[in-house]
Parts: C-alpha cells; sequence; structure tokens
C-alpha cells in the first residue's frame, strides 16, 4: 500500500510575527494621524483592514494601551488616547532632563565610532516619514547607550509610541525657527567637538522649540 506523504504542518506566518505586525501597522497609522484622538478602534473593521483574527486585533490593541496610544473607555472599549497640552508638557519635561544629561554625557565619552554612528542617523532622517521616525529613534539610543544611561534609554522608549505622535504633529508645522534637522545636527556637532554644555544646551534648545510648537497645535494659541 502506498504511503501517504505527511501534511505539510509549517507555520509560514507565525502567531506572534502577526502580532507583531499588526501592532507596527497600527502603531504607524496612529502616529501618522490616519486615525484621529478619540477614534474608535472597532476589532471587527480592524480584522479585515489588517487581514488577521479578532484574536490578534485584541493583543495588538493591548499592547498599544501600555504604550499609551490606546485607551479603554466604559461603553465605547478601545479608542485612541486623547493628547492634550497637559499630557505633552510632561513629556517634553521628562525629555529635556533625560535627553539633555544624554547628550551631555555621550559628548564627554564620544569617540570616531560614536560620531559616525550619530553622522549616519543624522543622514538617514533625510529619508520619508518612516525612516525619519526610526533614525531619529536610532540617533537617540546612540546617545543614551554611549553614555552609559541604558536605564533612562528603557524610560524614553516607553513613552516612544507618545513621542512619535508629537514628533509627527511637530513636523508638519512650518514655522519652526530652526528646521528640526538642523536641530538635531547641532546637537550632534556638539557631540563631535566633544562639548557637554553645547550638547545639553542643542537638546534643550530643540526640545523648547518643539514643546512651544506643540502647544500651539494643541491648544490652538
Amino acid at each position: 500500500m502506498e504511503q501517504m506523504p505527511p501534511p505539510d504542518l509549517r507555520i509560514h506566518r507565525p502567531p506572534q510575527m502577526l502580532r507583531e505586525l499588526a501592532v507596527e501597522r497600527l502603531r504607524g497609522a496612529i502616529i501618522a494621524g490616519r486615525f484621529p484622538s478619540g477614534a474608535r478602534l472597532v476589532e471587527r473593521a480592524l480584522c479585515d483592514q489588517l487581514g488577521v483574527s479578532r484574536s490578534v486585533v485584541r493583543e495588538a490593541i493591548r499592547i498599544l494601551e501600555t504604550e499609551g496610544l490606546v485607551e479603554s473607555l466604559p461603553n465605547r472599549g478601545p479608542v485612541v488616547a486623547r493628547l492634550d497640552w497637559g499630557q505633552a508638557r510632561q513629556i517634553y519635561d521628562i525629555r529635556r532632563l533625560l535627553e539633555g544629561s544624554a547628550a551631555a554625557g555621550c559628548a564627554a565619552v564620544a569617540d570616531g565610532a560614536v560620531k559616525a554612528e550619530l553622522a549616519a542617523a543624522l543622514a538617514a532622517m533625510r529619508g520619508g516619514s518612516d525612516a525619519v521616525f526610526a533614525a531619529t529613534t536610532r540617533f537617540y539610543e546612540v546617545i543614551f547607550r554611549s553614555a552609559g544611561q541604558d536605564i533612562a534609554w528603557e524610560i524614553v522608549q516607553r513613552l516612544n509610541g507618545r513621542i512619535s505622535r508629537l514628533r509627527a504633529l511637530t513636523l508638519a508645522a512650518t514655522d519652526r525657527a530652526v528646521p528640526g534637522h538642523e536641530r538635531m545636527a547641532r546637537i550632534a556637532a556638539a557631540i563631535a567637538a566633544n562639548d557637554p554644555d553645547a550638547a545639553r544646551a542643542a537638546v534643550e534648545a530643540h526640545l523648547d522649540e518643539a514643546a512651544g510648537i506643540a502647544r500651539r497645535m494643541l491648544e490652538g494659541v
């Protein structure tokens, strides 16, 4: 009797990969404003849009809740978290303290390899919006890790979703005194000069301007 071949049981797209892809796509849509603040996240619609099961959508929503991008409201279910100036101000205050300290620490110890990594990340920011977010994250990761501030970087990473939302908001502004890329270049230049005070000042100037833009856009002032 001819033996039947074994069934093909290989999982070509593991559930974990589906979940990660769903989180990435949904996060990107929220950051880009395709799902505005307060918008309901309807499971059935998301299943159709993402091409995944309800269980994957629910897991993705739970993960985005931990990032502060989604909140669950009584009688409404999950919605895109509202972003107001009170929350944004706190985020900028935290960033000012942590990023200023990290930039100063990085400038004190930066060698040729660190400077080259920052230059590469800065160059990559010339791409599209996705490239800007990825390169900006890499830019700050190099700064924090080079300064030996891994715990501070973990804190910043937990805020990354909300930071990216604010970054998308302020990048759209046309009234910047100095373009965002130029602000980042000034931070990199101060680190390249191994000048901790100038690096801290460059970070603070960058965040002060971004915070001012965010306040005007969120409060309509």
